[in-house]
């Protein structure tokens, strides 16, 4: 009989693990021009105050909107040094770190997660003395030592310390051939993929994306990755020539018809999309909404963010 109660435990362990869910909390949504909504998400395990922060764009302003809206618990400055546990910096513009900049001297030690390019970029340009101090160990003298930085080196997993998590990076094209990357971060056996800012690979003329989405293909044909985070900064009207690295509603449906190619399917029903660095003005903000909704030929499942609102994640 106990052999049998504890064959029974451990396929509900494995039951639970695998029906795991994500919780993931919008400090910033936006891609430009409101300082105070750019791009920064906390990630944790459903019910787990452990956040890791993908890109750090907003701080400071996203906490407090996620306290009034009751997506946090707690004071800013208490979820600020020991609720986020580390942070993934996609690239070097200013709306995906200012809030990490702005905010370290309030800040708890902890690590920054980046590929190399992008630390050189926190090394060269934003922790120095002429424009802030070197809150990090490394890079000019005199540092503060307070940021650890933790070089990412693309396909290889490293663990997020003080979190469940582990995270893998790719790099991404980001007006050829400034570098961007993604985040493929997992719990367990279940995984989220966050994408930095990026360009389609016809446009970039790049086979970044394209790489990306063969990576990933087994694990959303295994049903462990069921949400991809990515940009959709401009309505289709905007010149291709004029994108700065960026993506379209047209141009993202046509790199997801290269990831249902990956998949051999002709649909990605089931597939949940997160919708981020929508650029304002406003109308442009509601036209990629409408354009992605109105278009949707692989039937994917659109999520479009606000600041400080909690979404469940598959």
């Amino acid at each position: 009989m106990k052999f049998f109660f504890l064959i029974f435990l451990s396929l509900f362990v494995c039951s639970g693990l695998s029906a795991q869910q994500f919780d993931l909390v919008p400090l910033g949504v936006l891609g430009g021009e409101h300082e105070d909504n750019l791009s920064s998400y906390l990630l944790s395990v459903h019910g787990d105050d452990r956040y890791l922060c993908l890109d750090a764009g907003t701080i400071n302003a996203g906490l407090r909107k996620a306290i009034m809206t009751k997506s946090l618990k707690g004071g800013q400055e208490d979820l600020l040094k020991n609720n986020i546990k580390g942070y993934f910096i996609s690239h070097g513009h200013l709306d995906h770190l200012a809030g990490l900049v702005m905010n370290s001297p309030a800040d708890a030690p902890k690590n920054i997660y980046a590929i190399a390019p992008v630390i050189e970029i926190f090394k060269s340009h934003y922790f120095i003395s002429s424009t802030w101090a070197n809150f990090a160990d490394s890079g000019e003298q005199p540092a503060i030592n307070k940021y650890h930085y933790v070089p990412l080196t693309p396909k290889t997993p490293v663990p997020v310390e003080n979190t469940p998590f582990r995270l893998t990076a790719y790099e991404l094209s980001h007006v050829n051939p400034y570098l961007s990357s993604a985040a493929l971060v997992s719990a367990g056996e279940n995984y989220i993929l966050y994408l930095g800012d990026t360009g389609a690979d016809r446009i970039e003329r790049s086979e970044k994306l394209g790489e990306l989405w063969h990576a990933v293909a087994p694990l959303i044909r295994s049903g462990n990755l069921k949400t991809i985070m990515i940009e959709v900064s401009f309505p289709n009207k905007q010149p291709e020539k004029l994108l700065f690295g960026h993506l379209t509603p047209a141009l993202l449906n046509e790199e997801l018809a290269k990831l249902a190619a990956a998949l051999g399917t002709s649909s990605l029903k089931g597939v949940t999309v997160v919708v981020t660095h929508r650029k304002p003005p406003i109308q442009n903000v509601k036209l990629i909404s409408e354009e992605l909704l109105n278009k949707n030929p692989l039937q994917v499942n659109y999520v479009f963010p606000e600041q400080g609102r909690k979404i469940v994640l598959p």
